[in-house]
């Protein structure tokens, strides 16, 4: 199951709003095939393993970190291609969490006569798959807030200045997530004082950018903004408020970016009701890179499942810099967001603590 799941990784931001699956294929305790769901609309991860065998497989195990598919979609269902095989046995990691589906393709394949074994491995499996877990049962996006503080918890001077507060390889971490999830979002503040491309820019390979979202209630974003004018095939969004006006949208419509009316709450965009519509949209995981406007709003409004927190060993030394979350905070901490399933690991000098909030 272990290697099943590093075979899945590999699809990890391909297979949107698809989850990622890898499956191997084991007899005699020999592994014999390989394979992992690479794009939507390809094949499965056990089909793809199991044509490596030319479809045959005649005793062997099958291992694979979610249930097999029992349906018609872009593909045929997995199920029928595992029958077709001769496999006697199938381990899988967890049930498919659509619950629409759900358990439908273990008891097919119990019903005639494969013996399948559940819950191998299940929360490494669950965790491989939070976002599409997230989308699958309630129609809206994975939302993961990143952010890089001094030591002192700043993410920038009173100034707006920030680049940079963490290293290369803390940056490096950061072109990776965006290449695995469907979109990344910054409020118009963090346009206007970073001017960012949002880009997935790997060393060793190419990276898939993702959709790149822009909360700008007002328009205030420059036409000569980095993240209108540079050449990557994956789209910019810009959110606006009912207020802006048809002729300014078309400004930016003709330079090919998008636009979203999006309703208001506050005098601000209303952004819970933005996660439906980008759920809608078939965005299943979100990145928000900043700035502290929009972070603090995401957590009052309780819509952050994950926290990717950089401290770099940085001391502004003052009480003037920019908070990683902006607006009123807990009155006592026995009232604090509390993270749980902490995960910490260094990169150089800096540290990364990621966490999932406890609400």
């Amino acid at each position: 199951m272990k290697e099943a799941l590093r075979q899945a990784r590999k699809g990890l931001g391909r297979t949107s709003p698809n989850p990622a699956v890898g499956a191997v294929v084991v007899r005699d305790g020999r592994i014999l095939a390989k394979g992992y769901h690479r794009k939507a609309g390809l094949a499965h991860a056990e089909v793809e393993a199991l044509s490596k065998l030319g479809g045959t497989a005649d005793g062997g195990t099958l291992y694979v970190n979610l249930e097999p598919c029992n349906h018609y979609g872009r593909t045929p269902p997995c199920t029928e291609a595992i029958l077709g095989s001769g496999l006697k046995r199938v381990v899988v990691g967890m049930n498919d969490p659509n619950p629409m589906v759900s358990g439908g393709g273990n008891e097919f394949l119990r019903q005639r006569g494969i013996d399948v074994t559940t819950g191998v491995l299940e929360t490494e499996c669950r965790r491989l798959n939070e976002a599409f877990i997230k989308f699958v049962t309630s129609g809206r996006p994975f939302v993961a807030v990143k952010s890089a503080l001094t030591i002192d918890g700043w993410t920038a001077t009173s100034g707006g200045h920030s680049k940079w507060i963490t290293n290369e390889k803390s940056r490096q971490f950061v072109h990776r997530l965006r290449d695995q999830v469907d979109a990344v979002m910054v409020g118009i503040g963090t346009v206007l004082a970073d001017n960012p491309l949002l880009t997935a820019r790997l060393k060793r390979t190419s990276g898939k950018d993702p959709l790149r979202i822009i909360v700008d209630t007002n328009l205030r974003t420059p036409l000569n903004a980095k993240l209108l004018n540079h050449d990557s095939s994956s789209d910019t969004l810009i959110v606006v408020g009912s207020q802006v006006r048809d002729r300014e949208l078309k400004r930016f419509q003709k330079k090919g970016v998008s636009t979203l009316v999006c309703p208001i709450k506050t005098g601000m965009i209303d952004l819970p009701a933005l996660m439906g519509i980008l759920g809608k949209m078939s965005v299943t995981s979100l990145l928000v890179e900043g700035g502290s406007l929009i972070t603090g709003s995401m957590l009052r409004e309780r819509l952050v499942d994950k926290f990717y927190i950089f401290k770099a060993p940085k001391i502004l030394g003052g009480g003037d810099g920019v908070p990683m979350a902006a607006g009123p905070g807990s009155k006592r901490m026995d009232e604090c967001l509390v993270l749980k399933d902490i995960h910490v690991r260094r990169f150089d000098d800096d540290i990364l603590m990621v966490g999932y909030p406890e609400y």
